[in-house]
């Protein structure tokens, strides 16, 4: 019982410390509002036009695949140095197999659903589509 009341202990100090970092800061903190405080910071430039700009989402979901697929390679690594000992030290090959097998399917099937649906394939931009035209008449 005394190890619960340890890690409660820690809990509770744990919370106590962030909150009260926060609220001496905003006590102590001086307050002087201006307009400058609250615009976009360019890297010491002034802003120039809205800060709302359109991104190709493409740019997103090529990242969540990079993300997706590196975390299959984290999982991979251990699986595959661990792999070897434990068939010598005696647990059946379909233990090892199906549970990372069962993953890299889930990953392949995703994939597939992304593959077929044209997340992967890049969407030409209008210009660069004016551009391919326009060297097709030349």
């Amino acid at each position: 019982m005394s190890d619960w009341i340890a890690i409660g202990a820690l809990a509770v100090v744990g919370l106590l410390i962030p909150i009260a970092m926060m609220t001496v800061s905003a006590l102590l903190r001086p307050s002087v509002p201006e307009t400058g405080k609250s615009t976009t910071y360019e890297s010491g430039e002034t802003p120039t036009g809205g800060t709302r700009i359109r991104f190709n989402i493409q740019y997103y979901m090529v990242a969540l695949l990079f993300v997706v697929f590196d975390i299959e390679t984290v999982l991979l690594f251990p699986w595959a140095v661990i792999y070897r000992p434990a068939v010598q030290a005696g647990v059946p090959m379909a233990d090892l197999l199906w549970p990372m097998l069962a993953f890299v399917g889930i990953l392949a099937v995703g994939l597939v659903w992304a593959w077929r649906s044209g997340a992967i394939s890049w969407a030409r931009s209008p210009r660069a589509t004016s551009r391919k035209t326009t060297e097709e008449f030349n």
